[in-house]
């Protein structure tokens, strides 16, 4: 079948299966490998991607079940200049990532957090983050990585207005 998606603010169209998991579609059809496929059964956060502006698991979602939605990957965060944003800047300074397998995840669910409270305490972050895995970093710096980003945004809003 045909399916058709706007990614990354770009329309996008590709032939898959009615059983292709969106994960595969962005990786093998879109060629997106950003979206890391961990463990294809919603335990390690690693597909995270935004569809309508929700953050989702992509190998829990059947590509043609986004059919003409709004889908962002990690591909997507940062500016078209390719600077990076604020909260991949704070997992760099802070050392939120080490092997960068469960980065662009935990990257795509932090931007999800921050959009919807962009003043979490640590413990909010934590509980954000339970569905996000990983292997090498303790989480405790990713936590400071989230905190630095959701004050540099909040310090930016505020200079805005």
């Amino acid at each position: 079948m045909k399916i058709t998606m706007t990614v990354n603010g770009k329309a996008r169209t590709g032939e898959a299966e009615g059983r292709t998991l969106l994960s595969s579609f962005l990786r093998d059809t879109l060629g997106l490998t950003g979206t890391h496929v961990g463990c294809d059964t919603s335990q390690c956060g690693a597909c995270v991607v935004h569809v309508d502006g929700k953050d989702v698991k992509a190998c829990t979602m059947f590509a043609a079940e986004c059919e003409g939605a709004e889908v962002a990957t990690i591909e997507g965060q940062c500016a078209p200049d390719g600077t990076l944003n604020k909260i991949q800047l704070a997992f760099q300074d802070y050392h939120g990532l080490q092997c960068g397998f469960c980065t662009p995840g935990m990257v795509m669910t932090a931007a999800d957090l921050l959009q919807r409270n962009p003043d979490p305490s640590e413990h909010e972050i934590r509980e954000y983050l339970e569905g996000n895995l990983c292997r090498c970093t303790g989480y405790h710096n990713i936590v400071k990585s989230i905190q630095d980003a959701a004050q540099k945004m909040r310090a930016s809003a505020t200079a805005a207005e």
